[in-house]
């Protein structure tokens, strides 16, 4: 059996109120720092050993560092692990794309299988680019043992979610993925059993933004 922890990165700048960041470069914020320490603690108290991988985005990077640390490990990144990339969108407001696109905004929020960002990505480009990186680090980690860690983004979360799910595209938006939670996915041959989904015990002492 292979233990899958998928986690996502610590708070950014951009996060609330929310902008679309995608591809942007964003440095942890403060309270980001702070919950990557809080998630590696928690994760050192469970995992002796394991192989970790990133998204190739700074903050995903930093998120893993204290983990690595504690495990004295080393993080590698990923590419199938990278942010969806929003094209146009990327680094304005819900309501600045609402405003300039409203028809296209309104079938994100309600229809997201359906939008390709302008200069974008699909949710399908996302899914295939994720369901790569997934069988990519399975492959190298074959044994019944194996832990592997993986560092994304909300989006990328969410999207391995749903195939580890067997959930269509629509049901994107049912999944919350907040910032340095915890999923964790166990896979048996082709038994795919998920025990957490968005646990963030571990930061219930720290601010909330």
């Amino acid at each position: 059996m292979t233990t899958l922890i998928l986690m996502r990165h610590g708070h950014v700048e951009g996060i609330d109120p929310p902008r679309f960041r995608g591809r942007a470069e964003l440095p942890l914020s403060p309270l980001g720092m702070l919950q990557a320490q809080a998630l590696a603690y928690r994760i050192a108290k469970r995992h002796a050993s394991a192989a970790l991988y990133t998204s190739p985005m700074g903050r995903c990077i930093q998120t893993g560092a204290p983990i690595a640390q504690v495990l004295e490990i080393e993080s590698q990144a990923l590419d199938g692990l990278h942010d969806l990339d929003y094209g146009q969108w990327q680094g304005l407001t819900h309501d600045a794309v609402r405003e300039r696109w409203p028809e296209l905004y309104s079938n994100w929020r309600e229809r997201p299988q359906h939008v390709r960002f302008p200069d974008g990505e699909s949710l399908q480009d996302l899914v295939a680019r994720t369901a790569d990186g997934l069988r990519e680090v399975l492959q190298r980690h074959p044994a019944p043992s194996d832990v592997v860690m993986l560092i994304g983004h909300d989006s990328v979360n969410r999207a391995l979610l749903l195939q580890l799910l067997d959930q269509p595209l629509c049901a994107y938006w049912r999944l919350a993925q907040s910032p340095c939670c915890i999923n964790q996915i166990e896979i048996r041959g082709t038994e795919i059993t998920v025990q957490r989904i968005n646990d963030t015990a571990h930061l219930e002492d720290l601010p909330a933004h």
